[in-house]
């Protein structure tokens, strides 16, 4: 399994004690797979999201990604392993205002020591991005950002994708496009996805769902 995740727990300090985000969570996924997360807010998704890629540490159980272990990762592993291994794409656009749109899709690749020219050229050009490499975010519609955003993630070619809401700031036709382009680009890559949604036509089009609630896959 490219990703396994066993009896995963986390907690956060609140007024009267630790309250409990996740219990005992399991769940596996494999290279060219897609899932899922469904939920209602609080349930833990975006939470669940951000400990597989490593923006946080699980009090515990144990998260594997292509054999590793990353709670024996410090902070320097961690980011490496995001620059690698794992890619994320937040409902955010998180593009850098003073670079291009060239720019921007190549910086997590130049990072992670994988630019290739050919490869973010044939992103932008799926991505419907070829005509707007000169440009800056500012000049972009909300689609155009997450799909830049979309392509420095892939640019990177991670093996695990996770997405937090991806299409959350898109208007219903929008999301379906970019969605579709985004699976169309991880199964070419060979890649796993696991993207976090409230839209249950969203969700339909991935491989597999799985619904947390008060912490726990139903």
């Amino acid at each position: 399994m490219l990703l396994d995740i066993e009896a995963l727990e986390k907690s956060y300090d609140g007024p009267e004690g630790p309250v409990p985000v996740l219990r005992g969570v399991s769940l596996s996924l494999a290279a060219g797979q897609t899932l899922a997360l469904t939920g209602e807010s609080g349930s833990g998704k975006s939470t669940l999201l951000h400990l597989v890629g490593g923006l946080d540490r699980a009090d515990g159980g144990r998260i594997r990604i292509d054999g590793q272990d990353i709670a024996v990762l410090d902070d320097r592993g961690r980011a490496a392993l995001r620059r690698g291994t794992v890619g994320i794409v937040f409902q955010q656009f998180n593009l850098i205002p003073s670079l291009t749109v060239a720019a921007n899709i190549a910086f997590h690749a130049r990072l992670s020591g994988r630019a290739d020219p050919d490869r973010a050229a044939h992103l932008a050009d799926t991505l419907g991005l070829s005509d707007h490499l000169g440009k800056y975010p500012e000049q972009l519609s909300g689609g155009q950002q997450q799909r830049v955003a979309i392509a420095r993630t892939l640019a990177a070619q991670p093996k695990l994708v996770l997405a937090d809401e991806p299409t959350g700031n898109l208007d219903e036709a929008t999301a379906d496009v970019v969605l579709g382009e985004l699976l169309a680009l991880v199964e070419e890559a060979g890649a796993a996805l696991m993207m976090v949604t409230h839209s249950p036509a969203l969700a339909a089009r991935m491989g597999r769902q799985v619904r947390l609630s008060r912490g726990q896959l139903e």
